[in-house]
């Protein structure tokens, strides 16, 4: 017997990694329209609808960000349902079509996986890895390299005791109650404060490109 014309067919779930240059989005996450900035979230939904889906996708996404922060691989899970008698997107097709209706924005789809449906981005991720990049030796903002604006945290003044660094840090591995340093928010009641802290490496770095203009 032949299904009616109205049924579509059962949603396929994927896993999307993407990176973003954050500078002029709120964060991650989903905004409003009327804010001034908007999220990554709702630019990576709208290239979605042009995907033409019988439901609205919604990416689940694995991390926030906060505003003016770049994620360099971040990761999120959608559900696509098509009209009935069309297949799930294969992988590529998937990943080169929301890249060309990304095309605009500072934001690219890494890759794309055929996941189950039981798979969550956020709540199945084991660990998160995040970077914070401080420039040194600046006595004004404007003595930062043109390639690293945006892109690092540059305070007044020069020296920072990164053995000393090192050895407090070690304080900071294993599971704590980290209470003290969140935000108050509408899900401040629903989140677990208690996180473990794997690995912490403080060390000296070379600059973005600076092997191309230190001479």
């Amino acid at each position: 017997s032949e299904a009616p014309a109205e049924m579509v067919s059962a949603p396929a779930r994927y896993l999307v990694f993407f990176q973003y240059f954050g500078t002029k989005y709120s964060g991650v996450m989903e905004t409003s329209a009327n804010q001034s900035m908007i999220g990554v979230q709702n630019y990576l939904e709208k290239a979605a609808e042009k995907l033409k889906p019988t439901v609205p996708i919604k990416f689940h996404i694995s991390s926030r960000t906060d505003a003016g922060v770049h994620a360099l691989c971040n990761a999120a899970h959608i559900d696509i349902q098509r009209a009935a008698g069309k297949p799930a997107f294969p992988e590529k097709q998937l990943l080169y079509s929301l890249n060309y209706h990304l095309k605009p924005e500072p934001i690219r789809v890494l890759n794309t996986l055929r996941v189950p449906e039981t798979f969550h981005a956020r709540f199945s991720a084991l660990s998160r890895t995040y970077i914070y990049r401080v420039l040194v030796g600046c006595s004004h903002h404007s003595e930062v390299p043109v390639f690293e604006r945006d892109l690092c945290w540059a305070p007044q003044g020069g020296y920072l005791d990164v053995p000393a660094m090192q050895d407090g840090a070690q304080f900071l591995l294993g599971t704590h109650d980290f209470s003290t340093f969140r935000s108050h928010n509408s899900d401040t009641p629903f989140q677990s404060p208690v996180r473990t802290i794997y690995q912490i490496d403080i060390q000296p770095s070379s600059g973005f490109m600076s092997h191309h203009y230190e001479h």
